[in-house]
Parts: C-alpha cells; structure tokens; sequence
C-alpha cells in the first residue's frame, strides 16, 4: 500500500532565507576528463567561455585524484580512457562526491549508456557532440545545484521546498539529504532530483517527458534515463520495489509520489518569527 501523503513540512530556518542571496556565487567548478587533449582543450575553451572553474584528467586515477581535491559541482567523463574505465571511475567517484556526472559514450554503443547510468552517472552524451549541447547539458546540470544551494554556507534558495516527512522518510532539500529510518540515504543527484520533485506534489503524476523537462531541461532527451534512475531510486527508498510505498507507476503516464486516494495537503509547521515574516493566524493554529 502507497503511504498516505499526510505529511507535515519542516520549515527551512529563517537564518538560510536571511543570508545575502545577491552575494556573487563562486564560478562552478567542472572536471573534464578524456584521454584526448584535444578534446578536453576544445570542451574547456567552451566552459571557460562561460565562466567557469575548469579542471582537467587524462586517465582514470587522475580523473579520481582531482576529484577528490577539487571537489567539482559537474564531471564529465569519457568511458573508454586508459588505468580505470569511466564506469569504473564513476562507481568509485560516488563514494566521496554527488557531482553530477556527465557521461560520453559512443554512438554505436547503446549498451554503455544504460551502463553509465546504472553505476552512478546522471546523463550521456553521444560522440561526436556540439561543443554547444555540452555546455548546455552542463549549464542545466550547474542550475541544479545552485538551486540546492550550498550547505557550507548556509545559502538557500527561495525555490528550495522546506524538509519534508512522509512517515519514516525525511527529504530535506536544503541539505541535499535523505534519511530513511533515521539513516542517511545515498541518492545520486538525479535520484534526489526526481524525489524532491516528486514528493514536492504528492499525488501529482507526472510524465516522463516532465521529469525530463523539469531535471534534465528542455532539449529532447531519451525516456529510459527517467526508467533507469527511477528504478535505481526505488531501490534504495522500498521495501519492495513489486510493492512500493512511496512511488507509484501509473500504467501508459507516469509517476506519482504518495497515495491517489489522499488528496489532502501536507501541514506546515509553524516557524519561529522573523521580522520581515510574522506568523499570521493560520499558522498560529
């Protein structure tokens, strides 16, 4: 049985909402690692064009090594390079790091799509490419985590929801986190995307066109990356993924998160006052 959408909200604290907003956010921060320079000089002259921290790595340890100094906001990552493949590397990057990953496959091998994604990587992109659907794919990618904000220092954007609990689930987007039990959740950036969105409209089904749109952005993407991260999400979130509690298939549409037969909305607990916000009768009841 889905869980009923009778959840309460955890307002985000006004000590986020009153940090300066209009503060110049530090440049993006994107490692971009390929066994061809000369593609990597092309990709980076493209970034850097558009304003952001650029780091680079020809092989799988370095790729790894510079992840794990630079700590970047976007990877994008070549399959086939020499040490470590890119699978390989994705699967390690995503002990230490939610960056998201931007995988590059070859046309001809549609396997390695499916591949990348089931180890942690958050989108593909076909060789060869336009340097131009790059920086794009990267630029939706930078807005996703701008919109999450930064924990480190205490920033959240007035788009952020509040934390959520639906029974023993607590997403809280503000800290990109979720806990389960009272247990952290691993999620990849595209499966705490998909959830925050979801459960932002329980009851809501959405299509997989508007899950691509929403998180992905609004060129044409394929459909099966909404497949393959929804199943990866549902196995870390149910019980019984033949038997889920909090996402729903709905045949021949979509997903929604929660019960259909429940259409009330979740309660907002009441937040401390601030004085640009006093708290108006509705939320003193």
């Amino acid at each position: 049985m889905l869980i009923q959408p009778s959840a309460y909200r955890i307002p985000a604290s006004h000590d986020y909402l009153e940090t300066i907003l209009d503060e110049r956010v530090s440049p993006a921060r994107i490692l971009v690692v390929d066994d061809e320079p000369s593609l990597v000089d092309l990709v980076r002259s493209y970034l850097e064009a558009e304003g952001y921290v650029v780091f680079d790595a020809y092989d799988g340890p370095s790729a790894l090594e510079v992840a794990a100094r630079e700590q970047p906001d976007v990877v994008v990552l070549d399959i086939m390079m020499p040490g470590l493949d890119g699978f390989e590397v994705c699967r390690r990057l995503r002990h230490f790091s939610n960056a998201y990953v931007l995988m590059l496959t070859s046309k001809s091998e549609e396997v390695d799509k499916l591949i990348g994604l089931s180890v942690g990587a958050d989108d593909y992109l076909t060789k060869p490419f336009s340097p131009r659907e790059l920086v794009a794919r990267v630029k939706a990618m930078v807005r996703r985590t701008e919109m999450a904000g930064s924990a480190a220092t205490g920033r959240l954007s007035p788009d952020i929801p509040p934390a959520v609990v639906f029974g023993d689930l607590i997403i809280d987007a503000a800290r990109h986190e979720v806990r389960k039990h009272d247990e952290l959740v691993h999620l990849t950036p595209r499966e705490f995307d998909l959830l925050v969105t979801l459960s932002a409209h329980p009851g809501l089904v959405f299509t997989r066109n508007q899950l691509l749109n929403r998180i992905w952005g609004d060129e044409v993407y394929d459909e099966r990356l909404v497949d393959v991260h929804m199943a990866g999400l549902r196995k870390k979130l149910e019980d019984d993924t033949a038997m889920p509690k909090y996402i729903e298939t709905v045949r021949g549409v979509g997903f929604r998160f929660g019960s259909r037969s429940n259409s009330s909305r979740p309660t907002t607990l009441p937040a401390s006052p601030s004085p640009q916000n006093e708290p108006n009768e509705q939320d003193k009841t």
